[in-house]
């Protein structure tokens, strides 16, 4: 593994280096930079401190972690690899994102997975550990996203849901499960939302295991816990403009 120090770096200067390495590399002192690791194929870049906008944006099969915040625009048309942040997401994480895995163990901003989508053998995941903000999955085509809800006990606990409001609108395709029941939750008539099944668990389980693996939580506890799935229903006005999810 290579170390690069950021501390003196514009994004610029940063993202030509990361580029320059062919190798595994491990960033420090990183503060808003943007573009890291956009388009990557290969290696794992590892971040300490906290990255700028479009941080892995049309990632197509390298592995990023983040052990601090990220910025919005996380994952922006990703294609392929597997995005991990040890902390709090900005706004329109997963914007148009069409396969690979975000993992975020924080809170997400707003208009998380906008325009996700699967085609053929890609089926992007992305999964919340705390809430996300209002319009999630807005015009959600395919893949999945998971929102869990978690740390919201004790002291921590809010009434408000885990998600903010005008979740799913404009949803024809995909799935969204949330690790709660739907109490305070509006979503538009074009949805469906519903218990989940044995079936729909079997699904997400291993998104579910390597969720709890990179931030070590317990995954009997997330696992055996009540879960409702959301599924744009057959009348929606949405799936006409579309040939494909």
């Amino acid at each position: 593994m290579k170390y690069l120090d950021a501390l003196d770096m514009d994004y610029i200067k940063l993202n030509d280096a990361i580029r320059a390495c062919h190798d595994n590399i491990s960033v420090t002192n990183c503060l808003g930079q943007r573009f890291i690791g956009a388009g990557a194929r290969e290696y794992d870049i590892q971040i300490h401190g906290v990255p700028g906008n479009a941080l892995g944006a049309y990632l197509d099969g390298a592995n990023i972690e983040v052990f601090d915040n990220a910025q919005d625009a996380v994952g922006d048309t990703m294609n392929a690899g597997k995005i991990v942040i040890h902390g709090n997401v900005g706004d329109t994480a997963g914007y148009a994102m069409r396969g690979g895995e975000i993992y975020v163990r924080g809170n997400a901003g707003y208009r998380t997975g906008v325009h996700m989508k699967a085609y053929q053998d890609k089926l992007p995941v992305f999964i919340i550990g705390g809430r996300a903000g209002s319009f999630l999955g807005e015009y959600q085509a395919g893949g999945i996203i998971i929102v869990l809800g978690l740390e919201e006990t004790g002291e921590n606990k809010s009434d408000k849901p885990i998600v903010g409001d005008f979740s799913c609108t404009g949803m024809h395709g995909g799935k969204l499960y949330l690790r709660s029941d739907r109490a305070g939750i509006l979503f538009p008539e074009q949805v469906t939302a519903r218990p989940a099944s044995q079936e729909d668990m079997t699904e997400i389980e291993k998104y579910l295991r390597e969720f709890c693996a990179a931030f070590d939580f317990d995954f009997d506890m997330i696992y055996h816990s009540f879960y409702t799935v959301v599924t744009p229903d057959n009348k929606n006005p949405y799936q006409q403009m579309y040939v494909a999810n």
